[in-house]
């Protein structure tokens, strides 16, 4: 239950650490909750320090529960690892390791006698699921892709007569997962045919995503789109590189089927609506071969069924 409560913990962070990941932190002494935390902000002190620096003294032989892997080198902040012995910690139970290859805080803990636990099954899947795209743009130098889609219930991604396939509860759930995304992209095709904004709308924002569009140009007049022309593969190492560590796919089955060929979709997102079309493309046009995804996991949207699953597990 404590590993729970800090990744209950760890969300009051989303949206305010970029570029960090969301950690959070409890500290359990006899039973007793001594100390909690949470990574707040860029700069700020980590879920370890919070939680320790509330327990005080009753640190001292206490477990300390925590979403990701303690650190152990100089950044912004001291070695979370450094404060944990300092303050006597017995124990640490982490629900991830750090994919960072410079991050050794579970080695430096054990070699100083810590007992150092990593957390299995459904906790241990939440911690890395909390902080995916992170993960990823940590371990592969890439962003996090998800490919977000509208179909009918025979899978085509338009309906004759109207611009929406879905209700209006799963365009907002869009809006909501534009104002997460680092950014939004289409391909040239969906540019032209519909002139999207890709900005969040009528939720919550903290900072609005970059606006892409993959292809060749020119863009049309008035578009404040930001252009990619190369390949695939090196754009996402130049997104990387600019910071970029989530990217939400909005584009059609054809630039849906050039990442996935590519191997670079992680996640899917699929808003089915009650609904059958009869003709138009379909969710994804062609593969080199079949992929099998995992994770698969359907819930309502309004009057529809958004199913989400994984490519690539983070």
């Amino acid at each position: 239950m404590s590993l729970e409560r800090a990744l209950e913990l760890a969300e009051r962070g989303r949206g305010t650490t970029h570029p960090n990941p969301v950690v959070g932190a409890v500290l359990v002494r006899d039973g007793e909750v001594v100390g909690e935390g949470w990574h707040e902000r860029r700069g700020g002190p980590h879920a370890e320090a919070v939680a320790l620096e509330e327990a005080g003294d009753r640190a001292r032989g206490a477990t300390l529960y925590v979403t990701l892997e303690p650190c152990s080198h100089h950044g912004s902040t001291p070695p979370c690892a450094d404060a944990l012995l300092a303050a006597g910690v017995a124990r640490v139970v982490a629900g991830s390791a750090d994919p960072n290859p410079l991050v050794a805080g579970f080695e430096w803990l054990r070699s100083a006698g810590v007992h150092v636990e990593l957390a299995e099954g459904e906790p241990a899947g939440r911690a890395r699921r909390q902080n995916e795209a992170w993960r990823t743009w940590m371990a592969e130098g890439r962003p996090f892709v998800t490919y977000k889609a509208a179909v009918t219930l025979d899978g085509r991604m338009t309906v004759p007569g109207t611009r929406w396939v879905s209700g209006e509860e799963s365009r907002l759930e869009v809006h909501r997962l534009r104002a997460r995304s680092d950014a939004v992209a289409v391909g040239m095709g969906t540019l032209l045919a519909d002139r999207p904004r890709l900005t969040a709308r009528g939720v919550p924002v903290v900072r609005q995503p970059r606006r892409l569009v993959f292809g060749r140009g020119p863009l049309p007049e008035g578009s404040e789109l930001e252009l990619r022309t190369g390949s695939l593969e090196e754009e996402m190492c130049l997104l990387a590189q600019e910071g970029v560590q989530s990217l939400l796919l909005e584009g059609g089955p054809t630039l849906a089927a050039s990442f996935l060929a590519a191997g670079l979709v992680d996640k899917l997102l699929v808003f089915v609506a009650p609904r059958l079309a009869g003709s138009g493309p379909s969710l994804v046009p062609s593969l080199p071969a079949p992929l099998t995804v995992s994770g698969l996991v359907a819930e309502g949207s309004g009057e529809d069924l958004l199913l989400s699953a994984y490519v690539h597990e983070p």
